[in-house]
């Protein structure tokens, strides 16, 4: 993919910096009668990159469930941009926010130009048409994701790795204000990851967007976050910059992992090494000698 997709896109209004634009406050998410996310207070920074990590089950697909309106609270509140997200019309919110799934689902046979071209239904409306704007956008995402020469064929013929990009191809063609994206690396290769995850950068720093991403990866989770949400058992136990949550006692009480934490030799960043029973880290390998 290209490192920069996005100089023609046109920028969003300029916001205050450091604004909270999606606030949840209080928030109770259920399934049914069982409780997943229990009286959670987080806030997405306006204009930035969050990262939310936690071992499996902890609650944070939910989380981006509720935040996008996808599930309704057993109590407390989600507001963007400080109205009670419940109340907005489902255009006017579909053009603001966008949200990718962990597991989307096609209809079956649509192609991939369709698929993509579905982000711009909020943009639609009972009096205007499929307009050049909207074929542009397309394109720009295709071409963003590299499945421009996919356009042609079914969604259900490709493989994993190239439906997750054409998924994030229809998430971009929506050109939202805000993007929420639930593992959006599942299937990809290494290389697909880290291009992925420059392509959200490209859409934070040059239109402004601002993106929430649910990652298992701690060490991608760093490198790319400018804020980090750790969750456990369906709470926030941590919030803050990379340097500040990614730390040994942060990995052993989220996950029930040893580690060592150093700086990445490339970024700065934290580093995780995990610890397994089979490797002794090398100081103490000396001692036991």
């Amino acid at each position: 993919m290209p490192r920069s997709c996005c100089g023609s896109w046109s920028r969003p209004t300029e916001r205050k910096p450091d604004v909270a634009v999606l606030n949840a406050k209080d928030l109770t998410l259920k399934y049914d009668q069982r409780c997943v996310v229990d009286g959670l207070n987080a806030e997405i920074p306006e204009g930035k990159v969050t990262m939310i990590v936690g071992a499996n089950a902890c609650g944070k697909s939910t989380l981006l469930r509720g935040l996008s309106r996808l599930l309704k609270p057993a109590a407390g509140t989600v507001a963007l941009d400080g109205k009670d997200i419940h109340s907005l019309p489902a255009r006017q919110l579909a053009r603001t926010l966008g949200l990718l799934p962990q597991h989307p689902t096609a209809p079956d046979g649509i192609t991939v130009r369709d698929l993509v071209g579905r982000g711009r239904y909020p943009h639609q409306g009972f009096f205007r048409s499929w307009s050049p704007q909207d074929e542009a956008a397309v394109r720009r995402a295709l071409e963003a994701t590299e499945t421009l020469a996919l356009a042609g064929r079914n969604v259900d013929e490709l493989s994993g790795g190239q439906r997750q990009r054409v998924w994030i191809a229809m998430a971009l063609a929506q050109e939202t204000d805000v993007l929420l994206l639930d593992e959006p690396t599942t299937y990809l290769d290494l290389a697909h990851q880290v291009e992925v995850l420059d392509l959200v950068t490209d859409l934070n720093r040059q239109r402004g967007t601002t993106v929430a991403i649910v990652l298992h990866d701690l060490n991608l989770a760093a490198r790319y976050a400018d804020t980090v949400i750790a969750m456990k058992g369906g709470a926030v136990v941590a919030v803050g910059s990379p340097a500040e949550v990614v730390t040994e006692g942060l990995v052993r009480n989220v996950f029930g992992l040893e580690s060592r934490v150093i700086p990445d030799p490339l970024s700065g960043t934290p580093l995780v090494i995990p610890i397994g029973r089979h490797h002794v880290p090398a100081n103490e390998l000396e001692l036991v000698s």
